[in-house]
């Protein structure tokens, strides 16, 4: 039986949850545009390369959230973010990656691979988004029917990706800041 909190959460929250994950793109796009006063600084590249990494973080941080904050309230219609949480993690990360390697980096794959070996944060990344990757893609109600048990034993590993990403993220500033500096 649905609630009125299931229908909330539902056709509410969640449609919200997926336009998060849509904003960094969005804000992107914008200043590309040039269009709703959206300003990419003196350095574009640098910011439209760290808007998703940074949402795909704060995301990831939320996802870890849920479930606490559904200990603390007994709120359980809360449980259904998880999922699209995560799922806008991921594409935040994915997004950050791809437009390393195809704007940051322009698919060159010897300057990507010495950046890999020489620049410990952007392993740390990798291996965050390599860890996110069977985690979105086992994200389904099928995926969780047919791994059961070792489903929750594989997502626990969102524990890992969170500390790398905020590993990776924490060694390209100067202090464990909110944002990093220009």
């Amino acid at each position: 039986m649905s609630t009125a909190a299931d229908r909330w959460v539902r056709f509410g929250l969640k449609p919200l949850v997926y336009a998060a994950g849509a904003g960094p793109f969005l804000y992107v796009a914008a200043g590309i545009a040039g269009i709703g006063g959206v300003n990419l600084g003196a350095n574009p590249v640098e910011e439209t390369l760290d808007t998703p990494g940074i949402w795909g973080l704060w995301l990831l941080l939320a996802t870890l959230a849920v479930t606490p904050l559904r200990q603390a309230t007994g709120w359980t219609p809360l449980m259904r973010l998880r999922r699209p949480l995560g799922l806008a993690a991921f594409f935040c990360v994915l997004g950050h990656f791809l437009f390393y390697l195809v704007v940051d980096r322009a698919l060159e794959f010897d300057t990507i691979g010495e950046d890999i070996v020489k620049r410990p944060f952007i392993t740390v990344g990798l291996a965050a988004l390599l860890i996110l990757t069977p985690l979105a893609l086992t994200s389904t109600g099928w995926a969780m029917r047919r791994l059961g048990r070792r489903w929750q034993r594989l997502h626990r590993l969102v524990y890992v990706a969170a500390f790398l990403g905020f590993r990776h993220y924490a060694s390209q500033v100067e202090a464990l800041l909110l944002l990093p500096r220009d």
